[in-house]
């Protein structure tokens, strides 16, 4: 079984010329990062990347072997979707209708059924969330006896937002566009968050994502890379105008919730946020393809927030900020609530981020943020690598932080640091409330074409302390900045880095070679395993 993932875009004629480049470690390691594309024509055409097998066994899309034959598909991809000013209308093809198939997920379900059979219409026009949530309401009554799953069928399925229920899957087709209402009255509004005290946006209450699940049990949202339609443009004029009433909607929004499964799905041009996993806990997302235009605001790919055990992996991000940003409270707010975000494991993800990170920690990092894994991480064209974003007033930490084989190519700074970044809630909060940033470990890292190596600025009186950067190689860009590396009130150490860091990150030298270690030890999120399920219609 195959699975395909559709692109539909509207390119304008470009030349993109890439050099044949193949990046390795000193240690020999080959980083999965190819470019082999001269002199390249494109036109107004549809890209369907067809993906490699997948089985549920072996559910790794961007694993060793199969990464050196996608990536040249992948970096085409990210050439032309870099060059776009925004995307259009996602199609969706005829397809059968199917009353079985398999996939792969945490849960199998006992029952099954069809958005059509509650009325469910896929034209593009007719108003869907009366269906949705009868279907879900329906389905919920077996919870308790082997669980659900709804069926979304090919089609372009119009609706508001709507709220899952526990021991539930919902599945869509490969041709299946869930398509967001532009009628802010098909959005239900929502209290803010309580670890936040207001919305992102304005003060007050905000619009419901489009998918919701609160205080849920075993909730799957998956598929066979069907799509999930923000239609953002409406919501990004409103921002830029100050014309929004309340915070803008995300796409997937899980919260109070365990046991959470997000995969193989398309998200394009969510409103703000794509998916945000909230106070829960056992979350893996895998397999998420997630676009919008590169100048779109506050399009963060995923952010987990106050969560415990989640697993980030094979995941292709374009956005208009942070490819992936750890979150976990704001200010006060954040402090009072105190839960932090911890054991989060990040593998396998390649970001497109012009503008933002693509890891970011922080800012709102006020309940804490400890034992964060990344690994396998390729960024393309974007502001930083890894980022560190807080200030004084947000309390919490962030704290023992692994990053190893990164490949980074056409980058404003490989590493940032930002001990001023601002952006209070309000003006209640503490001034002494000051954040504790240690144990920060970077190692393995080639990266090309790079304005400046790092930019390490912690808060005087309160130094960022423990960071250890060791095997990393930074190759600088014809215009970088005559000093790489600017570093204030941090303290660390290096080994074997080119450029040579500041004073403050003193080298080692060979018999600390083996400085910034990696954990060996597996966290719990990375021992659940995904089954072969079956969809049988039978309601």
């Amino acid at each position: 079984m195959f699975r395909q993932s559709s692109v539909t875009m509207w390119a304008r004629q470009n030349n993109e010329r890439m050099d044949s480049t193949v990046l390795k470690f000193k240690d020999k390691t080959l980083i999965n990062a190819r470019y082999n594309m001269q002199n390249i024509t494109l036109n107004t055409y549809y890209i369907y990347l067809q993906c490699l097998p997948t089985h549920c066994s072996t559910p790794h899309l961007f694993s060793p072997q199969n990464i050196q034959v996608m990536d040249v598909l992948l970096l085409l991809l990210c050439v032309l979707l870099v060059a776009l000013p925004n995307l259009t209308v996602v199609e969706s093809r005829k397809a059968p209708v199917l009353d079985y198939f398999e996939y792969c997920a945490m849960s199998c379900r006992a029952y099954s059924a069809s958005l059509e059979e509650f009325g469910g219409v896929g034209d593009g026009t007719t108003l869907n969330t009366k269906a949705f949530q009868a279907a879900i309401d329906h389905l919920s009554q077996y919870a308790a006896t082997g669980g659900s799953q709804l069926y979304v069928p090919p089609g372009r399925w119009l609706t508001g937002s709507f709220n899952l229920t526990s021991h539930f899957t919902l599945f869509l087709h490969k041709d299946a566009v869930i398509l967001a209402s532009q009628d802010e009255n098909d959005w239900l509004v929502i209290d803010p968050l309580p670890s936040y005290g207001r919305g992102r946006d304005t003060q007050g209450g905000r619009f419901s994502s489009l998918i919701l699940g609160t205080n849920l049990t075993d909730v799957i949202i998956t598929g066979d890379n069907g799509t999930l339609d923000g239609q953002g443009d409406l919501w990004w004029q409103k921002f830029h105008k100050g014309e929004l009433k309340y915070t803008r909607p995300y796409l997937i929004e899980i919260m109070y919730s365990d046991n959470v499964q997000i995969s193989n799905l398309t998200l394009v041009n969510s409103p703000s946020w794509n998916v945000h996993p909230v106070y829960s806990s056992n979350v893996v997302v895998q397999g998420i393809t997630i676009l919008a235009p590169v100048t779109s605001p506050n399009t963060d790919g995923i952010n987990p927030d106050s969560c415990t055990n989640t697993r980030i992996e094979d995941c292709y991000i374009v956005s208009g900020d942070d490819c992936v940003a750890v979150k976990s409270g704001w200010d006060e707010y954040g402090i009072a609530y105190g839960m932090p975000t911890k054991q989060l494991v990040i593998r396998r993800l390649t970001c497109i981020s012009p503008f933002s990170a693509v890891i970011a920690l922080g800012s709102e990092m006020s309940g804490g943020i400890q034992d964060v894994r990344a690994e396998d991480i390729v960024a393309i064209n974007s502001e930083s690598g890894v980022r560190i974003k807080t200030a004084v007033g947000r309390g919490g930490y962030v704290k023992d932080i692994f990053v190893r084989r990164m490949t980074m190519k056409t980058m404003k700074w490989a590493f940032w640091m930002t001990g001023n970044y601002g952006s209070h809630v309000d003006d209640n909060y503490d001034p002494n409330a000051l954040p504790v940033i240690q144990n920060i470990n970077y190692r393995d890292m080639v990266a090309e074409n790079v304005t400046m190596a790092a930019r390490l600025e912690g808060i005087s009186g309160d130094p960022f302390t423990g960071i250890c950067i060791s095997n990393v190689t930074i190759q600088l860009a014809k215009k970088a900045k005559k000093v790489p590396w600017n570093c204030t009130d941090i303290a660390g150490i290096s080994n074997d880095v080119t450029p040579v860091p500041c004073d403050l990150l003193p080298d080692q030298g060979e018999e600390k070679i083996g400085a910034c270690t990696f954990p060996e030890d597996s966290l719990p999120i990375e021992d659940i395993k995904v089954q072969t399920c079956t969809y049988r219609r039978n309601l």
